[in-house]
């Protein structure tokens, strides 16, 4: 009986050690979940309404199994309950109130227990491996993995990383990219998720970040950081662009990048199915970089919009459709590449466009300052857009311009402030007009003319702001070109088109601390009417 004890004994302690080793975790997880296991049997052996407890010994494999009891003076459950008598002659020293063990003899495991037991330990393994996983792969978001290919499912690729799976969906996927069962493949780990089956474990080979990993293992000096991307932009399978610094000037960062008769880049594409990368040196200089950005296409120019995000790129007629790229591509990943939209035009266009806008804002101070044409001409010549500008700017500074001076200045000044309270006063009427409550009139930030957007989209009393979120209010539309000139399609018109709606105020380029001002100001008066009961209440208080 003793050896067969023994080799028991012997076999518990042998299936932990293999399923903790097989599984990868800790073999006190797979001895708690025999314990848990053992335990269940028992309690379908002897009345699940007892309380029973196991204990397997780790280093010795025995098992100990009790019942564990309070002692009470009248017992009313006796599967969980002693009286003192009783619990004496199990403990010596058990006195009313104490929790103590009853030594139960060991079970012998029928088939369904057994079934049951199995059931319970595969479940605890299960969910310590998958733990393990996610804990293996939580903090690895952003490193180059590789895996086999397990399968393809609705175009999602599955992929077999060892000790866990991971998925390149179908949008993560390089276009026309061939998929075979069995084949390695290398991809970025962009997200882990816990999951009630295990963690989710999501790749890409899509995303810019698996170019610029790519590089750092082809490129010792970007894994030295002695060159550093600083920003990549991606049409995945077609084409590329990044922008490289040196932090070493006796380095090339593009050459450093390119390698020796190209080898260096070649491994990239290849990796990337023929992706081809332009490598473009990184200024600090918006302006530069976009001009870098646009290779191989020549800049004539390039205009600046920083308030609004955009760039106006002028390019010589010849080198349009370079500029654009097939399908636009050029442009969009220059846009990308420089966090700017990027609005292209003709030498020719540009110069229509300045005598358009030179026209149109010389008509504006001839009308509204009544100035002849040559003095409204050498306003705009100057640099002057808007009214306001003339209004608000220092004397000196509008006194400065040659053929004007104090007094011309002063009177010019005059006019352009008069001019303005000509259109507050028309806009106030049709503020008015629309129904909008002059409270609103009151609120930080908000014009006349504001007023008159706000009644328009149906915004006329303070409820109606303060229901709006900051967002809501001040958000610029989003515009983005069509592309025109294609290599391989009928011309488009490149004139900007909406994305989203934006804010009601978006475009009048309101910050979102005004927003905030704005929206908290009209929000007052919700809590000045719950002041008031409690005031009320404190003033019946102090008169009693």
């Amino acid at each position: 009986m003793a050896s067969a004890i023994s080799a028991n004994k012997a076999e518990l302690l042998a299936i932990a050690n293999s399923v903790a080793s097989e599984k990868m975790i800790d073999k006190a997880i797979v001895i708690e979940a025999m314990e848990e296991a053992i335990q269940k049997a028992a309690r379908a052996r002897y009345g699940a309404e007892n309380d029973i407890r196991a204990k397997l010994d780790p280093m010795t494999g025995d098992l100990r199994l009790w019942r564990v009891v309070e002692v009470v003076e009248d017992v009313e459950d006796y599967f969980k309950q002693v009286d003192l008598a009783q619990a004496q002659k199990l403990q010596a020293d058990a006195k009313l109130g104490d929790f103590i063990v009853d030594p139960l003899p060991p079970v012998d495991l029928g088939r369904i227990d057994a079934q049951s037991a199995k059931q319970v330990i595969f479940q605890k393994v299960r969910d310590a491996e998958r733990e393990r996983q996610f804990e293996e792969f939580k903090d690895r978001a952003g490193e180059i993995i590789t895996g086999v290919i397990k399968s393809v499912e609705f175009g999602h690729v599955i992929v077999n990383l060892g000790r866990a799976e991971g998925v390149i969906r179908r949008d993560q996927q390089i276009p026309r990219e061939a998929t075979r069962v069995g084949e390695r493949v290398r991809a970025l780990i962009t997200k882990v998720e816990r999951n009630n089956r295990g963690p989710q474990i999501f790749l890409s080979r899509a995303h810019p970040e698996f170019m610029k990993k790519l590089f750092a293992q082809e490129v010792p000096e970007i894994y030295d950081s002695i060159i550093e991307i600083k920003a990549a932009a991606r049409d995945p399978g077609s084409r590329a662009k990044i922008g490289v610094i040196s932090h070493d000037s006796s380095i090339d960062p593009v050459g450093a990048c390119v390698g020796m008769k190209g080898s260096r880049v070649q491994a990239v594409v290849q990796e990337l199915q023929g992706e081809k990368i332009d490598i473009i040196p990184w200024s600090e200089d918006t302006a530069t970089f976009v001009v870098n950005a646009l290779q191989p296409a020549t800049v004539a120019r390039v205009v600046l919009d920083e308030e609004e995000g955009r760039i106006e790129v002028v390019v010589p007629d010849d080198q349009l459709s370079l500029a654009i790229g097939r399908r636009g591509q050029n442009v969009r990943l220059a846009s990308q590449l420089t966090g700017h939209q990027i609005d292209i035009m003709t030498e020719e266009e540009a110069s229509t466009k300045r005598q358009k806008e030179f026209a149109e804002r010389s008509k504006m101070f001839e009308e509204e300052l009544d100035v002849d044409e040559t003095l409204s001409q050498l306003l705009v010549a100057e640099g002057f857009a808007e009214l306001e500008e003339v209004a608000y700017v220092q004397l000196d500074e509008l006194a400065s311009i040659e053929g004007f001076d104090d007094e011309l200045a002063e009177e010019l000044q005059s006019r352009a402030i008069e001019a303005l309270e000509r259109h507050e006063e028309a806009a106030r009427t049709e503020r008015r007009a629309l129904g909008v409550d002059d409270a609103l009139a009151d609120m930080p930030h908000l014009t006349e003319q504001m007023l008159v957007t706000l009644g328009k989209a149906g915004i006329k009393t303070l409820d109606d702001l303060a229901d709006l979120a900051t967002d809501e209010l001040i958000a610029k539309k989003r515009e983005a070109p069509r592309r025109r000139n294609t290599a391989d399609g009928p011309p488009l018109k490149r004139n900007m088109r909406e994305q989203d709606k934006g804010g009601v105020l978006g475009e009048y380029g309101l910050n979102e601390e005004q927003g905030n001002e704005i929206i908290m100001a009209a929000r007052a008066h919700w809590f000045d009417d719950e002041d008031v009961p409690a005031q009320e209440a404190a003033d019946a208080d102090s008169t009693q």
